[in-house]
């Protein structure tokens, strides 16, 4: 590279929640919305800066639990239906503002996001945006990476080196059945990283993964170029360094620019302020009030007293605060360039996927307009986005460091998923690991029906991994399915192993428990197997 580099990453990524036992099943709306606010506009964004021949590169991360909920057929047609409530309440909206000078323009922007997405979803991707992602992939747009096939949180686990393989393997495996090849790089669940991951990485062949500031700053050695620098673990792992200002400047609650009064206020939505006789039936069958994605109103302030949403205003604040991170940024480079005589500094800016959209309603034209603003030629000041992969090839001479043990959590180590709150989970999916492995060197060899039953408590057992649920019972959000989701997994694999050890199968339950949790078809229960 012959300029600074800007690395932006997407980590896409939802807990697996399918419940075809219910016609409707509120939990399943997560998917739903990320869908509409934030897959589906990505993919109009590359198609719009392709068409106008603006060049764009990122790195996506698209978990295996989302890669799973993305390819399933069921959770497709409800999720079209979805949009058909979703368009029917935009018209309804427009019915009940009919002349409000002030809010009567509004649900037309929601009618016309839920048409949009609807005429997408169906006849451009045919119920499957991956081959929308894939293609910008095959292109060299976009260079998608993996992760943990639950999410699970891996330095929990570096006792158990066999389960966190599984949860590699596993990811590598279903990130192939859909895209063609492997995965170069792999992203580390929330950001965990613990000494000694980087050998079992390399083991699968993966080429690179990101960890925090704090992480690596307290490596051993200290990076010789901080972050603005990969470094190179002690296996040869490329490790990419979040950049803490870029963190700062989006993710920060207080200080990020999402929270900028202009933009749209997230929590204030009709689910809570109409009255649930007419917002009910957009939610679902017993639930009352709740998101229902259509919000009239502004940040403004900790304040009751909200000011109304105005797209416009909205709109032009994202493209100022698009120019404003880019010039910070290549402020940044030009500091570090001073020091950095070997190579130019490249900055890591990793974030949630659905933070752009979703969380932040303006954030696919904050990045429209970075694309746009970095495309804008100034030798004197020029800043190239990459995607990670290309990096690393161009520059597989890197510091040797070992990255201490970090998290993106809150304390940076482990305490959002080791509370009062969680704690107890651990253990259980300890047990469920432990028996696991058990099963598959005990069973090394099986076909058909035990295999079947096998591969299910495979699928359990990487269930009881999730880092998702411990988190959700901390904060207190959606605690209740949490807990159930946790108990679900561990119930079923302790029955499946109950069943193995007295040499009986109910084939019915087996058969329904497949259908349920029908993630990872490709799964080969040996991977719990430990290596010889």
């Amino acid at each position: 590279m012959k300029k600074p580099c800007l690395a932006l990453v997407l980590n896409a990524h939802l807990p697996f929640v399918r419940r075809p036992e219910y016609s409707e099943f509120f939990e399943e709306r997560w998917l739903f919305e990320a869908i509409s606010e934030t897959y589906l506009p990505l993919l109009r964004l590359f198609r719009k800066l392709e068409a106008d021949s603006v060049p764009f590169k990122l790195s996506l991360v698209i978990s295996p639990t989302l890669l799973a909920m993305l390819s399933d057929k069921l959770l497709c047609e409800r999720y079209s239906r979805y949009l058909d409530r979703q368009i029917e309440l935009a018209t309804k909206e427009r019915r009940r503002l009919d002349g409000d000078a002030v809010f009567s323009s509004l649900p037309g922007m929601y009618f016309d996001l839920y048409s949009r997405n609807k005429e997408d979803f169906e006849q451009l991707y045919g119920r499957n945006i991956l081959q929308g992602f894939d293609y910008y992939y095959k292109k060299g747009r976009i260079e998608v990476l993996t992760s943990g096939a639950t999410h699970a949180f891996l330095p929990l686990y570096q006792d158990e080196p066999q389960a966190v393989l599984a949860q590699i393997e596993t990811a590598i495996v279903a990130h192939r059945s859909v895209f063609g090849k492997n995965p170069q790089g792999f992203w580390l669940p929330q950001l965990g990283w613990y000494p000694g991951l980087g050998e079992l990485l390399e083991e699968y062949g993966i080429k690179y993964t990101i960890v925090t500031t704090r992480g690596a700053l307290l490596g051993k050695p200290t990076p010789l170029y901080g972050s603005f620098s990969p470094v190179n673990s002690p296996s040869g792992l490329a490790v990419f360094i979040r950049d803490a200002g870029a963190t700062k400047a989006v993710w920060s609650e207080t200080e990020g620019y999402p929270a900028d009064p202009v933009y749209r206020d997230f929590y204030r939505d009709i689910g809570y302020d109409l009255d649930p006789g007419y917002v009910g039936p957009y939610l679902g069958e017993g639930v009352e009030h709740s998101f229902t994605g259509f919000k009239y109103w502004a940040i403004t302030g900790k304040t009751d007293q909200k000011r109304p949403y105005e797209p416009m205003a909205a709109s032009a604040k994202a493209v100022e605060h698009a120019h404003a991170f880019l010039a910070e940024r290549k402020a940044a480079a030009r500091a570090a360039s001073f020091w950095m005589k070997e190579r130019e500094p490249l900055i890591v800016c990793p974030y949630d996927a659905e933070l752009f959209g979703h969380w932040w309603f303006e954030g696919p034209i904050f990045l429209e307009a970075l694309f746009r603003a970095a495309a804008r030629k100034n030798e004197d000041d020029d800043m190239e986005f990459v995607t990670l992969d290309e990096y690393a090839v161009e520059n597989p001479e890197n510091p040797v460091s070992e990255p201490e043990f970090s998290s993106w959590g809150e304390g940076g180590y482990a305490e959002v998923w080791l509370d009062g709150s969680n704690d107890w989970v651990h253990r259980h999916s300890h047990k469920a690991i432990e028996r696991m492995i058990e099963l598959a060197e005990r069973f090394p060899n099986e076909s058909g029906l035990r295999e079947r039953i096998l591969n299910q408590g495979a699928r359990e057992a990487l269930l009881t991994m999730s880092s998702d649920w411990p988190l959700l019972l901390r904060s207190g959000q959606s605690s209740s399915f949490a807990r159930r989701q946790i108990e679900d997994s561990v119930s079923n694999f302790t029955r499946i192993y109950e069943m193995l050890c007295a040499n009986t199968v109910d084939t019915e339950w087996l058969t329904s428990l497949e259908k349920r949790n029908n993630l990872f078809p490709d799964i080969n229960y040996r991977v719990f197997a430990r290596k010889r």
